[in-house]
């Protein structure tokens, strides 16, 4: 018997947060638990093969029932031809935002009962066409084309004679012509910012990446906004190009530590230049955040690491992986037409790096 689209498909679980809408996810379910996600996975998809200890399994599950974390059982007739949805990369090997994409993809795939299939091209100009002709030869309800950084694309002529939906996953195209989603970063520069400003700083700098990145320049052009917003004077001596690497969030830190009017606040652009803006600071015996506020983005797993632990911003790579299954399954027609670009909010993760200043 065929299984229709709502249907759960082979050990897949689902979940709905209790109360307040908010949706549970494995990695709250493993936090909960205290193990990894990987844990988690194995426990309530029941995993061959692997041997887990009767408690770390009891723990996981209490975990998941505490959480309303429902575990649906299912199963695919052998004879039934599965559907799925195909997704294209340039690169997932090179940057953990591809792995956390494809599992929101799965995630949403899974609770129609799709199979979601991952290939990369590495944008190889014989490769990348081949790989495109076979995910549609495959009959594929949809195809997401996705990147690891989220900028502009030439989109393959394949996908416009496509006969399925697609989506552009973390990146746009000038002829707005397929639906796509990338990280707010301008909101998200603003967002960083304003938790500076909010907590009274007006000398704020900034450690940007390099700008030639669209992720780059819409942190810096969110930054600005935020400071026009709370008539703070734009100040270049507080703008320092970085390169997203420790040693350009050290070198900065220290060039501005040196100003006659040195900053009270630092929005470094990514959480691994805020690991050198921590040693420096330390080096130059000021701490955090008594003397100096620090802020990073990515919430990479650094920053909780860091002492005090790193308040920064966390990209929806999940989110944004859901968002272009979800929409592309629940388009009726090929997509005609212009499309906006979906910006996905990159929320705040307040910790301990900033300080209130002043009154």
């Amino acid at each position: 018997m065929k299984r229709g689209k709502g249907a759960p498909g082979p050990g897949r679980t689902t979940s709905a947060g209790r109360g307040n809408g908010k949706r549970v996810t494995m990695t709250d379910v493993a936090r909960l638990a205290g193990c990894s996600q990987s844990t988690v996975s194995v426990v309530l998809n029941n995993t061959p093969g692997i041997r887990i200890s009767k408690t770390t399994r009891a723990r996981v599950i209490a975990a998941a029932g505490d959480l309303g974390y429902e575990i649906i059982p299912g199963h695919v007739a052998l004879g039934d031809r599965p559907q799925q949805i195909g997704i294209v990369f340039d690169h997932i090997a090179t940057s953990p935002e591809a792995v956390v994409s494809i599992e929101g993809a799965r995630e949403a795939g899974w609770q129609t009962g799709h199979v979601v299939t991952i290939a990369q091209t590495l944008n190889d100009p014989e490769m990348e066409p081949i790989t495109i002709a076979a995910m549609l030869r495959n009959g594929i309800d949809a195809l997401i084309y996705a990147t690891i950084m989220t900028r502009k694309v030439e989109v393959p002529p394949a996908l416009y004679a496509a006969r399925v939906p697609v989506v552009l996953l973390n990146c746009y195209s000038d002829d707005r012509a397929f639906p796509s989603v990338c990280p707010g970063e301008v909101a998200g520069g603003h967002r960083a910012a304003d938790a500076l400003i909010g907590a009274g700083h007006r000398r704020i700098a900034i450690i940007t990446g390099e700008m030639w990145m669209d992720a780059a320049r819409d942190r810096l052009r969110g930054y600005r906004q935020a400071l026009a917003t709370a008539d703070i004077p734009y100040d270049p001596d507080l703008v320092r190009e970085g390169n997203w690497q420790t040693s350009a969030g050290y070198e900065h830190t220290l060039a501005l530590m040196k100003l006659d009017d040195p900053p009270t606040a630092i929005f470094c652009s990514n959480d691994r230049m805020a690991v050198g803006c921590y040693e420096a600071l330390k080096e130059t015996g000021r701490t955090i955040p008594d003397d100096v506020s620090v802020i990073g983005y990515d919430d990479e797993e650094v920053a909780r690491h860091l002492t005090p632990q790193l308040t920064t911003l966390v990209l929806p790579h999940r989110e944004m992986g859901r968002w272009a299954v979800e929409h592309a399954l629940s388009m009726t027609s090929v997509p005609t037409g212009k499309h906006p670009v979906t910006k996905l909010e990159c929320p705040l993760i307040p910790r301990d790096s900033i300080r209130e200043i002043g009154g």
